[in-house]
């Protein structure tokens, strides 16, 4: 059943997360964020900031702990399950795409020009990540084995096997702009411009 549309305001939903079966959150452009306590079935606004910036992407960590990556180096944070924000100083003023939580409870950034940064401490420092280049980062996944991998535009695919502290790049994959990763048995799954493909996992130097 259909619970939110207003396409005359042309603010476009760009992602969503939920703590659990009742309690969510989606979040988009021009700071546009609603949530939900049943489900899903009812939707109220919520103002994270004064601003109007594109909420890009969202991720829960550990102690209902949820981060926000947004437009202009924009990243929130809240501790209590979405009950308050509070903006976080910001290592890069450009756009972020995406934000995951890595197997030690802490957030990776990632997003325009190829930028990416950790935090060991919950987004209070926030630490470079190499990335191999400029392209611009657009999704990430963090996998069953504790494995991360971001995709990209020009079919970048990145694989990290250590927490996310290091990148090893995939120079065999198709040649265009990637949004999501999953991974499906021993193929990465890549959701792009062209459709979906299948990469295979394994390769020499990276799994």
């Amino acid at each position: 059943a259909l619970v939110h549309q207003a396409p005359e305001e042309r603010k476009p939903l760009l992602d969503v997360w939920f703590e659990n079966p009742r309690h969510g959150f989606a979040i988009g452009a021009y700071g546009l964020a609603l949530e939900t306590r049943d489900g899903g079935r009812q939707w109220r606004r919520r103002t994270l900031l004064p601003q109007d910036m594109h909420l890009n992407a969202i991720v829960g960590g550990p102690g209902g702990r949820i981060y926000i990556a947004g437009e202009a180096g924009t990243l929130l944070r809240s501790d209590d399950a979405g009950r308050r924000w509070r903006k976080l100083s910001s290592p890069y003023p450009g756009s972020f795409f995406g934000v995951l939580q890595l197997p030690d409870g802490n957030p990776l950034i990632f997003g325009l020009r190829g930028k990416a940064f950790r935090s060991p401490d919950s987004g209070r420092r926030w630490l470079p990540v190499a990335t191999h280049g400029e392209t611009t980062l657009q999704g990430g996944a963090v996998l069953d084995d504790g494995s991360v991998v971001l995709v990209g535009n020009d079919g970048q695919l990145l694989i990290s096997v250590d927490g996310g502290r290091q990148f090893t790049p995939r120079r065999n994959g198709p040649r265009q702009a990637f949004a999501a990763v999953a991974a499906s048995g021993g193929a990465f799954v890549l959701v792009g411009e062209r459709g979906v493909a299948a990469v295979p996992r394994t390769e020499s130097g990276a799994r």
